[in-house]
């Protein structure tokens, strides 16, 4: 049902029209969806591109963006210029892209505006690309999870030439800067989405009893710090010392769960500790009543939580066809996190192979916990295309 092509280094014209009318003779029906994500030395180009694969993939819907690295099939394709190109094939779906600005962001007033805003009340989900630099996606998605409540939004922060802070967003034959792309999936297709945040639990999972803002003071009646420092005392000595600058607070989203499993947790910083009050400061807003669990982030524990998720994603679907996935995988995973190549790309067609997979390095990656939709961070987010 689908194709996926990636290029590195120069596009021509006539090897690319070659390798679309290729991509296209391998879908089992007409294409519906092409997913497109193109390297910074190709920003001159992009245009030029988008139009030529619409033309030559003769594709209804075009949508992607900007990507320092690149993710195609089993590969990744990290700081090479090029592009990669997914051709899909959705029997029954429908598929309706808007353009998200900073000033509807600004001037949102409920869920009724957004409805108004992109004409879509009814949904399976979104597939979303955002630029970092000129779009608020925190604010976004908190007034968007109201709209659209219980449906997934995955997707990725666009990433390119950092020094320049430039991105592109593409939809169609437009090169656009700024804002943000939403896609609704509708029809006989919907998205299953896999949020692997990198991180493996240690010790137990508790309740915080007082809190405030940013702050944590106290967890299971006792300063947090304490609660802390017993969890990592418990450790042996070896994972105390990989612990260092890889220790992070995971906070359930769900509350009403029989039981916290991994994929349960929103992870976020533990951004530092004060011993004489016992409080811990953290990168979100806890509240009182909220079950959290001391996480560990490194290579070790991104393969664990990565193997763990995909396969409750192949049991969960069980026999459902999956039509193809979009792979947002954050920059700072990669080799830089795994120390080899082709890590989240070559797990996911373990999983689900062989499957045409399209996507690219993030400056932070859209997903759900629970019913809600985050940005993470050394995350990756994958969105599988399935039947309904």
């Amino acid at each position: 049902m689908e194709a996926v092509h990636s290029i590195s280094g120069h596009w021509t014209d006539t090897a690319s029209a070659a390798a679309l009318r290729d991509m296209r003779g391998k879908l089992v029906g007409p294409p519906t969806l092409g997913l497109i994500f193109i390297a910074p030395k190709l920003f001159p180009k992009a245009k030029e591109i988008l139009e030529h694969v619409q033309i030559e993939a003769q594709v209804p819907t075009l949508i992607g963006c900007s990507g320092a690295s690149l993710i195609a099939t089993d590969k990744e394709i990290e700081r090479q210029a090029g592009m990669a190109l997914g051709l899909y094939s959705f029997p029954g779906a429908k598929m309706d892209v808007v353009h998200l600005t900073q000033a509807q962001v600004e001037e949102a007033t409920g869920p009724s505006y957004w409805h108004m805003e992109t004409g879509i009340e009814q949904t399976n989900g979104w597939l979303a690309f955002v630029d970092p630099f000129t779009f608020d996606c925190d604010a976004w998605l908190t007034m968007w999870n109201e709209a659209y409540a219980g449906r997934p939004t995955l997707g990725g922060l666009a990433s390119g030439d950092f020094n320049d802070q430039s991105t592109q967003l593409y939809w169609n034959n437009q090169v656009l800067e700024g804002g943000a792309l939403a896609m609704s999936i509708s029809g006989e297709i919907e998205l299953a989405g896999v949020i692997s945040q990198g991180c493996t639990p240690i010790g137990e999972t508790w309740t915080i009893t007082r809190a405030d803002g940013h702050y944590i003071h106290e967890i299971g009646n006792r300063p947090a710090y304490e609660v802390l420092m017993e969890t990592l005392n418990a450790l042996p000595q070896t994972e105390k010392q990989n612990l260092r600058g890889n220790l992070f607070i995971g906070l359930v989203v769900n509350e009403y769960l029989d039981e916290f499993h991994r994929g349960d947790f929103l992870i976020r910083n533990l951004i530092g500790v004060d011993p004489s009050t016992g409080t811990l400061a953290v990168g979100a807003t806890p509240r009182v009543g909220q079950t959290v669990q001391f996480q560990r982030r490194d290579a070790k524990a991104g393969t664990e939580d990565i193997e763990a998720l995909l396969l409750r994603a192949t049991k969960q679907l069980q026999t459902r066809p999956v039509y193809g996935a979009c792979l947002c995988s954050c920059n700072g995973r990669g080799q830089r996190m795994f120390g080899k190549p082709d890590h989240d790309a070559s797990h996911v067609q373990r999983a689900f192979g062989p499957l045409g997979v399209a996507g690219f390095f993030c400056n932070g990656e859209l997903g759900p916990v629970g019913e809600k939709n985050f940005v993470h961070g050394y995350t990756a987010s994958l969105a599988l295309f399935v039947k309904k």
